[in-house]
């Protein structure tokens, strides 16, 4: 299986949303969303914080990886799972991974920082270092799939995973009923599509706006200008989408 390959048959539904909401609840936080005075001062409009940080592995990841692994069947879950990360997405699967006693393969980078590397350790899980990109660490993971057979839990571009994240909405809309925008970080495109499909479905009027850096230069950039560390698009191609994605 080329995971690079693999297309979403279905589109992501209002149902499928309300569905992963109830499918991860005895294991995902509901997070506060609390005022921010002083970006409300900044901006002179009310910003409100949706504290994900607040999640077992600190990230909104834990919402997609919980509803993708909860979906597999006991074949799937007991050839174990596969995943590329540099870094929240791998600590989610590894930690739920180790909550359902499955093994779990982290392909990462070589440019991941060792905190970071050690965290996915301390949940059990194998880590396989793999190049300067996450392009190379998707190459190891697809090899690995082929070979044993692995369970593969994409970071992003999975409908189970879109659907987990996309209840961060519901909670946002259930306690802020009057919001107007939601702002999200894009980079895969998961969280955002998630909350986009969540929140439009429930009012069309919410603006959603998507966040991302210019260009990609997380873990700083080698000569030649390449940025390792997360294979989301090189520079040039991330500059041509901007700073903001916008959801009309």
């Amino acid at each position: 299986m080329n995971t690079q390959k693999a297309i979403m048959q279905n589109s992501v539904t209002l149902s499928d949303v309300y569905d992963a909401r109830r499918t991860i609840a005895q294991h995902v936080r509901r997070t506060p969303l609390i005022l921010s005075p002083s970006l409300s001062k900044i901006a002179n409009a009310e910003v409100w914080l949706k504290l994900e940080n607040l999640q077992v592995t600190g990230s909104f990841k834990m919402r997609g990886a919980v509803n993708r692994m909860l979906q597999m069947s006991s074949d799937e879950q007991a050839e174990g799972v596969i995943t590329v990360s540099t870094g929240n997405h791998g600590r989610a699967v590894a930690y739920f991974a180790k909550q359902l006693g499955i093994k779990a393969v982290i392909c990462e980078p070589t440019s991941v920082p060792d905190n970071k590397v050690m965290a996915i350790r301390n949940y059990g899980a194998e880590v396989r270092s793999c190049g300067d990109s996450q392009d190379d660490a998707q190459l190891e993971a697809d090899r690995l799939i082929a070979e044993e057979g692995l369970t593969w839990v994409a970071p992003f571009d999975d409908t189970a995973v879109i659907a987990g994240q996309g209840t961060i909405a519901l909670e946002i809309i259930e306690d802020l009923p009057d919001v107007n925008a939601i702002v999200a970080p894009l980079a895969g495109g998961g969280l955002l599509s998630g909350i986009a499909v969540a929140a439009k479905s429930v009012n069309p009027r919410i603006q959603v706006l998507g966040a991302s850096l210019e260009t990609e230069t997380r873990y700083g950039k080698k000569p030649g200008g390449r940025a390792p560390g997360t294979g989301k698009g090189t520079p040039q191609s991330r500059r041509r989408f901007g700073r903001r994605y916008r959801s009309q």
